[in-house]
């Protein structure tokens, strides 16, 4: 830091939280141009008006440099979701994420900024996607090519998330052109119900990569989840959107993917990061199937499910994840949070944040180890009885002994 940065304490006397408490002490500590100050709520009411309409409740946060302020809410900082795995909330504490990302917001003089593409039904942002993106400290603004004649020019990357409906040739060329000038485009789309959005596809094809019609159906039972051959757990490819996945051990989770081919390309350099197995299959009957039987007509994999793509002149890139479901907060929940990063991964690099830090919530919960009742049953036996026995055993070896050695 090379910017004083005061962060306001919001607390009433006696009702500090000794974590946010010992949190902003390093802050201060690890900086000079860190100041805590706090703001009891009794004696200054309307001190935080100035920074947000919203309630604010105790030991929340306003960190302000200059002219530039974020407030954080104590709701935020303690976070509250739902494991959709055993249908209980789960806690976590998110305060040093919060605080870096908004130190960093008010002290930078020029935020990214993201479009999102509107105009073809597509869905909105899901809620942690968004807020990520957010906390990633990128500006977000809807837009639709229908009424533009060019992509705005402080676009820094272009979102398309689950459209219904496809794009026209106008806006094909547009966006083909964005990216050929060093434009990023970051696309989360699989097929309709009225199948391949085929101008959308056509943004890939010209790099090699060719959207296979229907749905892909896994026959690897070690590859799909949740009981559902269409939800895919793919292999993760490595790159360095998910080495950090893979190093860690995560499994990531796809629904209702189509199927991506990856051909050779001279003006490109394409990676597969998603890799379905060798047993899978698309369903050319897409929403409409019937079975998960493989049939004629079907086509036999194994197919790329998300790739990357970056152009061989200029800095011009695409991430394209066949699925419109893959960052809901449902999947992504199943998933461990998997899905949400590789998806933020990939918004971090378009937005030329190599050298962000991304703060994880630390989880307030127990993590409890589940065995099998087999290995109960062994462990309770070898514990009780094994274990004992060997000593006792021991024990009375050792007295015979020395009776022996007496007597002699």
């Amino acid at each position: 830091l090379d910017q004083d940065v005061t962060i306001y304490w919001i607390c009433q006397s006696g009702s500090e939280n000794e974590i946010i408490d010992n949190l902003l002490q390093k802050y201060e500590g690890l900086s000079s141009h860190i100041t805590v100050v706090e703001k009891n709520p009794d004696i200054y009411p309307t001190f935080a008006a100035q920074y947000t309409d919203e309630t604010v409740s105790n030991n929340s946060l306003i960190v302000e440099c200059g002219e530039k302020s974020r407030y954080i809410s104590y709701s935020d900082i303690y976070k509250t979701d739902v494991d959709y795995t055993s249908y209980t909330y789960v806690y976590s504490f998110d305060g040093e994420g919060l605080i870096t990302s908004a130190i960093k917001y008010v002290v930078s003089d020029d935020l990214p900024k993201a479009y999102v593409l509107t105009g073809h039904g597509e869905s909105d942002l899901p809620t942690d996607f968004a807020d990520e993106i957010t906390k990633e400290n990128i500006d977000t603004e809807s837009f639709s090519l229908l009424n533009e004649d060019s992509i705005p020019e402080d676009a820094d990357m272009i979102i398309i998330y689950s459209p219904t409906s496809d794009i026209s040739e106008e806006e094909e060329t547009m966006l083909s052109d964005y990216v050929k000038d060093g434009g990023k485009l970051f696309v989360c789309a699989g097929t309709s119900e009225d199948g391949t959005l085929t101008n959308l596809a056509n943004l890939i094809r010209e790099y090699g990569v060719t959207v296979n019609d229907g749905v892909v159906i896994e026959g690897d039972r070690e590859h799909y989840a949740l009981q559902q051959q269409f939800t895919l757990m793919p292999d993760i490819e490595s790159d360095t959107l998910t080495d950090s996945l893979i190093s860690e051990g995560y499994y990531i989770l796809v629904p209702l993917a189509q199927g991506l081919t990856v051909g050779s390309s001279d003006d490109a350099t394409v990676t597969s990061l998603l890799q379905s197995s060798e047993l899978s299959y698309s369903k050319a009957a897409g929403y409409q199937i019937t079975t998960y039987d493989e049939e004629e007509g079907d086509t036999d994999g194994p197919f790329s499910i998300a790739v990357s793509i970056d152009l061989n002149e200029g800095d011009g890139q695409i991430v394209w994840v066949a699925s419109s479901y893959f960052l809901e907060d449902t999947y992504n929940a199943y998933s461990s949070g998997a899905n949400l990063n590789l998806a933020m991964n990939a918004i971090s690099k378009m937005a030329g944040e190599t050298d962000s830090v991304a703060i994880r919530s630390k989880s307030l919960g127990y993590n409890y180890l589940t065995i099998s009742d087999t290995a109960a049953s062994t462990l309770k036996t070898v514990m009780i009885i094994v274990i004992p026995a060997c000593f006792l055993i021991f024990g009375i070896t050792i007295i015979v002994l020395r009776r022996r050695r007496r007597n002699e």
